[in-house]
């Protein structure tokens, strides 16, 4: 009977090992995934970070660059605990899972406040930095931004197009265009001199609308995306100590 226990136990600790490893390629498939978000994140929609005052945008790309990389670590090291049935390992694996778990409590909760006062401040400050400072000298950044931020969401200021009649560019003498060139459909040289609907995004609503949903749906994804890795994580506590239970003091 004994023999028999034994075989079990043996088969029981096997299932365990290989349970645990396929969850840990799936973590680190997460990992990669996240890293990849955040290196997405800052590198195509970096202009939009010269709108803000608040450093936000920027910092939630290197926060998503760190989680990636502890969260790929923590799969090796994971990897690793399992294969060669280390419990000391296993120990340093499951605090590591235990950790992250609650970081990522926090950091939502985190987000979701900081969504809010930067929801506030978007309101506040887009519709003066697209007054006061495109097309200004110094400000090529916060011009690129606009440009892009228009053609890319297919919006024309930052509550509508009549926005741009306070702008300090389309008030300079020289200049005859209505709104800039890339509020047009069409874009092209002058193409803001003429602001009927059929010309510019007049009726498509303005751009803080339409960054405002953009942000929103990036934190929808990362809380989705977040869900499903604490789900894995739940799980693999529960296979981590399971196997931990199972393996001998000295398997040899």
């Amino acid at each position: 009977m004994e023999a028999q226990g034994g075989n079990r136990l043996s088969c029981g600790t096997i299932c365990l090992k290989y349970l645990l490893f396929l969850f840990n390629i799936l973590f680190w498939l997460a990992g990669a995934a996240v890293l990849a978000v955040g290196v997405w994140t800052l590198v195509e929609k970096s202009d939009y970070i010269s709108l803000l005052n608040s450093s936000f945008y920027s910092a939630s790309a290197y926060i998503l660059i760190a989680a990636g990389v502890i969260v790929i670590v923590t799969g090796i090291i994971g990897c690793c605990a399992t294969l060669k049935e280390m419990r000391a390992l296993l120990i340093v694996y499951l605090v590591l899972l235990i950790s992250i778990f609650l970081l990522e409590i926090i950091a939502g909760v985190l987000a979701y406040i900081t969504y809010q006062e930067l929801d506030e401040e978007l309101r506040q400050n887009l519709k003066v930095t697209m007054q006061q400072k495109y097309k200004q000298l110094g400000e090529d950044g916060v011009t690129q931004a606009v440009d892009k931020l228009q053609q890319e969401f297919k919006c024309c200021g930052s509550y509508n197009s009549s926005d741009w009649r306070d702008c300090a560019w389309i008030q300079e003498p020289l200049n005859k265009r209505l709104v800039p060139d890339s509020c047009c459909k069409s874009p092209g040289d002058l193409c803001g001199l003429r602001d009927h609907p059929s010309n510019i995004y007049k009726v498509e609503g303005g751009c803080i609308m339409k960054l405002e949903e953009f942000i929103l749906s990036q934190l929808y994804i990362l809380g989705a995306v977040g869900i499903g890795i604490a789900f894995l994580q739940l799980v693999g506590m529960m296979f981590t100590c399971c196997l931990y239970q199972h393996l001998k003091e000295d398997p040899y």
